[in-house]
């Protein structure tokens, strides 16, 4: 039975002194890190506790103190260390490197250590910072950043037309931005995120304007000139008169309301209008002001043909644009209802 038992009991110590050989093993790299552990991508395994300190503190502490520039469309922006609030736990992240380099069995660790086998792990910078530090900075670069698209338009004014080219607009990626930014934070390798944005088009473009505004007049009451543009080109242009002191042409932008052939006068009840207030004069007769055309435009007031052609050039109406007869007939052939009219 002893030649039985020999065998077993040397197998046994051969464990035991194995077990003891690679439990000192293990113990005596407690303070060394373990090969394949890096910190924020920086390489720590094969060192002492304290020289991964350094390291760490060299090639992740202080780059992360370097600004973070934020390459946006418009104008770049940046985030400092200081802004950001930014703290990196130097022995804390030392400290974790050790650690995960001691997880599992010790029998497992030596192995590894002993065959060159690698821990292949890369922890997170220990990094504290402001949320709201970096809230704030995207915030301002969404200010700077976003903006509605323009359509395309036509600024009026007395003179004539000015054509307002259409403008894209930009809606910023603002969460993205906010994430990249948290990562690049904890990311010596990261000193540049590039803020995406959106491209939003316009409704109206440039190259639809004519389109949009086949005609439109404008009239200048300081130079007395009523002007006709089809497609944006100017056509024509009339002497006129407008409304005298008190009864001033209205101001702004109206549209051609109707349109009538010798109309009809409705007399208001003002006192200018004297014994006629409140009558309706037939069209084409002498008693009528609104001579051959009438475009109403607003509020009982239009353009119509006038016999007085002494008056243009003058403020000499009770409100409406006088035209002479011919230039008003022309006129009313060309223009159709509904067409834009700037008073300036």
């Amino acid at each position: 039975m002893r030649r039985v038992y020999l065998p077993i009991v040397a197998l046994l110590a051969v464990l035991v002194t194995g077990l003891v050989g690679l439990y000192l093993y293990d113990g005596s790299r407690a303070d060394t890190v373990a090969e394949g552990v890096s910190v924020a991508g920086v390489d720590v395994g094969g060192m002492s506790a304290e020289r991964a300190r350094v390291m760490i503190q060299g090639q992740v502490a202080a780059p992360l103190e370097e600004p973070i520039r934020i390459s946006a469309p418009g104008r770049d922006h940046v985030l400092t260390a200081k802004r950001a609030r930014l703290r990196t736990d130097v022995d804390g992240s030392a400290a974790a490197a050790l650690a995960a380099s001691r997880e599992g069995f010790f029998v497992t660790r030596a192995v590894r250590d002993l065959t060159g086998s690698r821990a292949n792990v890369d922890l997170r910078a220990r990094v504290s910072y402001s949320k709201r530090a970096v809230a704030k900075v995207v915030r301002g670069v969404e200010r700077d950043v976003n903006r509605p698209a323009r359509d395309a338009t036509v600024e009026p004014s007395g003179a004539g037309l000015n054509r307002v080219r259409a403008q894209t607009g930009r809606r910023l990626h603002t969460e993205a931005l906010a994430r990249r930014l948290r990562s690049a934070i904890r990311r010596p390798d990261v000193r540049t995120v590039r803020a995406r944005a959106d491209v939003l088009k316009p409704s109206v473009l440039t190259g639809e304007l004519e389109k949009r505004y086949p005609h439109y007049i404008t009239v200048d009451r300081g130079g007395h000139t009523l002007r006709y543009y089809r497609n944006l080109k100017m056509k024509s242009s009339h002497t006129i008169a407008v409304g005298q002191a008190g009864l001033d042409t209205p101001a702004g932008k109206y549209s051609i309301q109707n349109k009538a052939e010798d109309p009809a006068w409705h007399v208001p009840n003002s006192d200018w209008a004297g014994d006629k207030a409140g009558q309706i004069i037939p069209g084409g007769t002498a008693e009528n002001p609104l001579k051959a055309r009438w475009m109403g435009i607003y509020d009982g007031a239009g353009i119509h043909g006038t016999d007085q052609t002494g008056s243009l050039g003058t403020n000499a109406s009770h409100g409406c644009i006088r035209m002479s007869i011919p230039e008003v007939i022309e006129l009313y052939r060309r223009v159709p209802v509904k067409t834009p009219i700037y008073i300036g």
